[in-house]
């Protein structure tokens, strides 16, 4: 193959006609020569008859915006524009909204696309999506979809080039989304759309059709276990997986007992083949980050906590001042020690009952007392949030608290602040609420004051230190009390386990 004046492709073949009976404004030079015009339409004709060249990406583009690309990214990009449906799996860090922007941004310069739909997490929004666009293509026009329905309807019918939205916002003005001539769909944090019986996927399965562009991107593919690449694997790789969801978990888990299921040893390779094409780079192949340290920290849990701990772990009902909390089932209950192990349980009433947590705030002390940097404290309790930002306060710890109730702008101004004032020195964090897509080096530390039971977000909010822009030495410190956290943590190491497998073919693909 030969590149010819940037614009068109010299190829060597064996049978000329193979590409001059598809592409019309192909020319055959000589009996194994054939000319092609070097576009974004042509290199997919060509891919699809097996015939891979360079997307035009790679010398038509000028990389706009304050940084230039990394290698790894200008890859991201070229690979992303060669693939109508593909996966973007690159680590948490890496610069992969960028590649997207860069790659989305030459699609529209070629005139192969019109507008764009970016979906992803309402956090997110405005402080990463917003603020990128803004800084690698602040030639095109952004607006964010996002209060009532009537407000989201305006802002879709207004055209701008980019529109940016949250998962469950998309159902509101799914007809207007239909209508609105939006021929890519970027979904960020994917993961949200595993579940191919939930209303959120059949919403965005029914604006995807033949001639749509889509790309999904998440650095934790099917995190929780092979049956989460299903879901995905659906709206991307259609043809590979099963039609029904049932034949696809018999390829990968085989039953134990009516309700056990475990993973076959296939199973690693069954995902791998669902979730193509893809591409995937870590934060080791591409960035010079310092290390990232992990270390767990027991904690003594007190005379209180061990009583109800006990009581509710033998018998699945306890009760303290005058209030019962029960256990309808195995899930229940160890929810429930995990919110006596961190400090504060929630009775059948609703009504929160707090714990001493003199214990575990001295190691939490101890940590923010060695860090370097700021620190992120992870806490999945809502409860537990408020007492533990109200005692820091009383140390005169400066702190915010990030949850679910917090508005989207607020979110942003505390993480600027945090980003870039002396204050606050730490962040009290419902992972949930924080684990996609924000930049927070100014912190080195990573907090558990209790543990997630879902890989993604634990991988997704210790990934917030360890990015680009980091220059300490990051470290995510584990605090556990009690035989239930200790558990959940080894269940955590185990998914990473299986997901590095995963992650390990997609590496030997890149290779």
């Amino acid at each position: 193959m030969q590149v010819v004046n940037n614009k068109a492709l010299l190829l060597n073949l064996k049978n000329p006609k193979k590409v001059t009976n598809v592409l019309t404004n192909s020319k055959e030079v000589n009996s194994n020569q054939v000319l092609v015009k070097w576009g974004v339409e042509e290199t997919l004709t060509l891919k699809s008859i097996n015939i891979d060249v360079p997307s035009p990406i790679s010398v038509k583009y000028g990389w706009p915006g304050k940084h230039k690309p990394f290698e790894h990214q200008k890859s991201t990009a070229e690979f992303l524009t060669k693939h109508k449906r593909a996966f973007c799996f690159n680590e948490q860090g890496t610069g992969k909204t960028a590649s997207a922007i860069w790659a989305s941004d030459f699609l529209l310069e070629q005139g192969a696309i019109n507008r764009v739909l970016v979906i992803c997490p309402l956090s997110i929004m405005d402080s990463a999506w917003r603020a990128d666009l803004f800084s690698f293509a602040m030639h095109r026009s952004v607006d964010i979809a996002y209060g009532p329905p009537n407000k989201r309807r305006k802002i879709l019918a207004q055209g701008s080039e980019y529109v940016i939205i949250n998962y469950d916002g998309v159902e509101i003005v799914a007809d207007e989304i239909a209508a609105g001539g939006f021929d890519l769909i970027i979904a960020d944090e994917a993961t949200h759309y595993k579940n191919a019986q939930t209303k959120r996927w059949k919403v965005l399965n029914k604006l995807v059709n033949d001639d749509t562009w889509l790309w999904m991107m998440t650095g934790t593919p099917a995190a929780q276990g092979p049956l989460d690449a299903y879901g995905l694997a659906k709206l991307v790789n259609p043809l590979g997986v099963p039609r029904f969801f049932g034949s696809y978990r018999d390829q990968v888990m085989y039953k134990v007992s009516r309700f056990k299921w475990e993973v076959k040893d296939s199973a690693t390779e069954t995902v791998f083949n669902a979730l193509r094409p893809a591409i995937r780079f870590t934060k080791e192949e591409c960035l010079d980050l310092p290390p990232m340290i992990y270390t767990k920290r027991k904690v003594e849990l007190t005379p209180q906590q061990r009583k109800y701990y006990k009581e509710l772990k033998n018998t699945m009902v306890m009760q303290a001042a005058g209030e019962e909390v029960t256990s309808v089932n195995a899930a229940v209950n160890m929810n429930k020690l995990l919110q006596i192990s961190a400090g504060a349980v929630y009775t059948d009433e609703g009504d929160a009952l707090a714990f001493d947590i003199k214990n575990r705030y001295k190691v939490l002390m101890e940590a923010i007392q060695e860090a370097s940097g700021k620190v992120l404290v992870f806490v999945p309790f809502r409860h537990t949030i408020g007492m533990l930002s109200e005692k820091l306060a009383g140390d005169g710890i400066t702190n915010e608290v990030i949850q679910g109730s917090v508005s989207a702008p607020k979110r942003t101004d505390i993480f600027k602040r945090f980003q870039e004032q002396d204050d606050p020195k730490v962040l009290v964090i419902q992972p949930a609420a924080a684990s996609h897509g924000i930049t927070l080096t100014a912190a080195d530390t990573v907090v558990w004051w209790a543990p997630t039971s879902s890989l993604e977000t634990y991988a997704q909010a210790n990934a917030r230190v360890h990015r680009s822009g980091q220059k300490n030495k990051c470290t995510v410190v584990q605090l556990h009390g009690s035989p239930i956290e200790q558990h959940v943590y080894r269940l955590l190491d185990a998914r990473i386990d299986v997901h590095s497998k995963i992650i390990e073919l997609y590496n030997e693909l890149l290779d």
